[in-house]
């Protein structure tokens, strides 16, 4: 009988995963134990396994492809095998899916009359909630200049609507009587909902609005994105002036802008508007130059003692010509996780942050007599990790975790060390850190980390930590904070070793220091108790020979 199987959840966090490679196509005899595929998950890249003998019938997920864990992967059964019922089984289930989706949205329009849509009286215009910001998702109506009943002008302000950068005026397109006003003063509704219409004094809108401005045959211009093009074209067509031209005669401007202007001496139509379709508004006022004109020359003629460095303030301002463009790089199942868990950690875990400077002379010295020592290579990372575990040790509060009923206190320490990897960063584990010497840490971060390149490490290596170092002082990084790797309580950010004037003994001298940065789950862990870690640290790191004792 054949065997469903669905993409296995290979680590805790694991959503999805991805076909990294298949190791047997369809046809192939497959023993249990043999490696079926190799699927990248959002920690590493593992082998999977058959649990089954037979033989590959099918493979549900091409190589490269995203899936959800627990979506068809492959069928294994006996050679020949019909499994058409299988595969039809899940397409239709899928299929009865889309036929109920698509049965309920046939079904909506014909029980719900506002779904259908009525018909546009001659002359009416309907006016939806503008998106007058690129983020702008919806508008709050903060004041209605005009009424339901008013006679409108094309360039009225009809409204001031808030959005979600500033409270900007709204004007209207369009000539006729305010018939109706769709959104109350203080309201907020969604960017395209009905707003208002426009249209003859006296034309019974009542279907209209019963059906919420949904309209059964929709005029090609009907709100300020598709009324837009016109009047840009014509702002366009007078940019090389600074005349802003309106075949109208009608310079638009905002109320507020005509009155600075006024109080400025400042000629309308020697502005150039920069709001929705050239609308002056307050910010072209208060940005105005005055054009340089031949009325300067007589000016400068009848005052000779002028200073000719005036002439510098019309030099012509280089404005660069480009096109905006992205390009778009799918999120591997790594960078989805990051981003969800870091995320989860911030907006979670009340982070603070302690920061501290250690003198490294001592640590530098006891270094370089380590690994004097054949065959033996300590890093400052590998000193760093052995304080903090023999810290955590002094310091239980430190090496807890965080739940909603209890806090746990670990007797163990384990401590994690962040690894930068080309697709984002994972956290290998060395359990029971504090038993371990230098030379012990050194060579198994060195393994972890050439795994964690190579993306082979397993889950049982990247779980268990109960604290976490990150170090970028490789980088030249001084100083930095860290995302608590939940569910630790705080993760320890190193920075860079550097030379710099110091007091010792009352004089100035040349030292090597480097900072500590200590971002602590204020839940689990008070200042006085982080500051109180960072200050035993301190002590071992400043005297490496007492992490010997």
């Amino acid at each position: 009988m054949a065997t469903i199987i669905n993409m296995p959840r290979l680590s805790d966090t694991m959503e999805e995963g991805t076909v990294a490679s298949w190791f047997k196509k369809v046809g192939d005899v497959v023993s249990e134990g043999d490696i079926l595929a190799e699927i990248e998950t959002d920690k590493a890249t593992m082998e999977f396994e058959s649990f089954y003998e037979g033989t590959l019938l099918h493979i549900g997920v091409a190589e490269g492809e995203t899936v959800p864990v627990d979506q068809l992967l492959c069928v294994i059964g006996s050679e020949n095998e019909d499994i058409t019922a299988i595969l039809n089984g899940s397409s239709g289930q899928i299929s009865s899916a889309s036929a109920d989706t698509s049965a309920d949205a046939t079904e909506d329009p014909a029980s719900t009359p506002s779904k259908q849509g009525a018909e546009i009286p001659s002359g009416v215009e309907i006016i939806t909630m503008p998106r007058l910001s690129d983020t702008m998702e919806e508008g709050t109506v903060a004041s209605w200049i005009k009424k339901v009943g008013d006679d409108i002008s094309e360039g009225d302000i009809l409204a001031e609507i808030e959005t979600d950068k500033a409270t900007m005026e709204f004007e209207s397109f369009y000539e006729g009587t305010l018939l109706h006003i769709g959104v109350e003063e203080g309201q907020t509704t969604a960017v395209e909902s009905l707003l208002a219409i426009i249209g003859p004094k006296g034309t019974d809108i009542s279907g209209i609005v019963a059906n919420g401005g949904v309209v059964a045959n929709p005029q090609p211009v009907n709100d300020i994105s598709s009324a837009a093009p016109k009047e840009v074209s014509a702002s366009q067509e007078a940019t090389a002036s600074p005349v802003v031209a309106e075949t109208s005669g009608r310079i638009f401007a905002s109320p507020l802008a005509k009155k600075i202007a006024a109080d400025k001496g400042i000629n309308l139509a020697e502005v150039k508007g920069s709001g929705e379709n050239g609308r002056i508004i307050k910010a072209d006022i208060e940005n105005y130059t005055p054009q340089k004109t031949t009325v300067s020359e007589p000016v400068t003629s009848a005052a000779p003692s002028s200073k000719p460095e005036e002439k510098l303030s019309v030099t012509p301002v280089y404005v660069p010509v480009g096109e905006p463009s992205f390009e778009e790089v799918k999120n591997s199942s790594m960078r989805k996780t990051i981003a969800k868990r870091l995320g989860q950690s911030k907006f979670t875990a009340p982070h603070y942050y302690l920061t501290l400077e250690v003198a490294m002379d001592e640590a530098m010295a006891s270094r370089k007599q380590i690994n004097s020592v054949p065959d033996v290579k300590v890093s400052f990372n590998d000193l760093v990790v052995k304080a903090c575990a023999m810290a955590l040790r002094k310091h239980p509060q430190v090496n807890t975790q965080w739940t909603d009923a209890v806090t746990k206190i670990a007797k163990h320490i384990s401590i994690g060390v962040a690894v930068a990897v080309e697709d984002g960063l994972v956290v290998p584990v060395l359990p029971f850190t504090d038993q371990m010497s230098l030379t012990q840490i050194g060579s198994n971060v060195r393994v972890l980390a050439t795994k964690a390149k190579q993306k082979k490490l397993t889950p049982a290596e990247m779980d268990g930590s109960t604290f976490t170092v990150s170090n970028l002082g490789m980088f030249g990084i001084t100083s930095f904070t860290s995302i608590i790797n939940q569910p630790n309580s705080a993760i320890l950010s190193v920075g860079a070793i550097v030379q710099k004037p110091v007091v010792k003994d009352g004089q100035i001298v040349v030292g090597n220091t480097m900072t500590l940065t200590l971002a602590c789950d204020h839940r689990t862990i008070d200042g006085a108790t982080g500051a109180a870690f960072l200050q035993t640290l301190k002590t071992y790191l400043e005297n490496p020979v007492t992490m010997l004792a």
